[in-house]
C-alpha cells in the first residue's frame, strides 16, 4: 500500500492518533508527521562526522526513549530521521551540491567526499543497530497488523 500523503498532517497529532500512521517506505512522511517532526528534527544534522556523530546519538537516544515508552510511532519516526541521515550524507558524499540530477533528468557523475562519507557511516550503525532491534521489529510488525488497512 502506498503511503497516504492526504491526511491533514497539519492538524494530527499522531502520538495521540497511532493508528493513522503508516510507516511507509524508506523515510515517507519523515518531514510531516507531528510532533515527532518538530522532536526529532533540530537534531538532525550531518555536515561534518563530528556533528553526526552528536546528531545520531541524541536521535538514538530519542529512539531509546520512546522506546521505554512504548510509544512505536516515536521509535520508528527516529529511525526515519536516522536512516535520513545515512541517505543524504551519502548524497552529498557524491554529489557536493546535493542534486542528483542535471536539468536534463541525467544522473550528475559522482564526486568523492569523504567527510560526508564519514559522516553516513556514523548514521549508518545507527540505523543498523535499529534495524536489528528485536523490540522495533515485533511493534512495527503488530503496528502494521494492527493498524494496516
Amino acid at each position: 500500500m502506498a503511503f497516504n500523503y492526504e491526511q491533514d498532517f497539519r492538524t494530527i497529532d499522531f502520538r495521540k492518533h497511532p493508528e493513522l500512521y503508516e510507516v511507509g517506505r524508506g523515510e515517507q512522511g519523515v518531514l510531516l508527521v507531528e510532533p515527532y517532526k518538530s522532536e526529532i528534527l533540530p537534531y538532525w544534522r550531518f555536515k561534518t562526522p563530528e556533528i553526526a556523530k552528536e546528531s545520531s546519538a541524541k536521535i538514538y537516544e530519542l529512539y531509546e526513549a520512546y522506546k521505554k515508552d512504548g510509544d512505536f510511532v516515536g521509535m520508528d519516526m527516529a529511525r526515519k530521521f536516522i536512516q535520513m541521515g545515512y541517505t543524504r550524507a551519502m548524497r552529498y558524499a557524491h554529489h557536493r551540491s546535493g542534486r542528483k540530477y542535471d536539468e536534463d533528468k541525467k544522473v550528475l557523475p559522482n564526486e568523492d567526499d569523504d567527510i560526508k562519507r564519514q559522516s553516513a557511516v556514523i548514521f549508518k550503525e545507527y540505523w543498523d543497530r535499529i534495524r536489528a532491534d528485536d523490540i522495533y521489529q515485533q511493534m512495527k510488525k503488530e503496528h502494521n497488523d494492527h493498524y494496516k488497512k
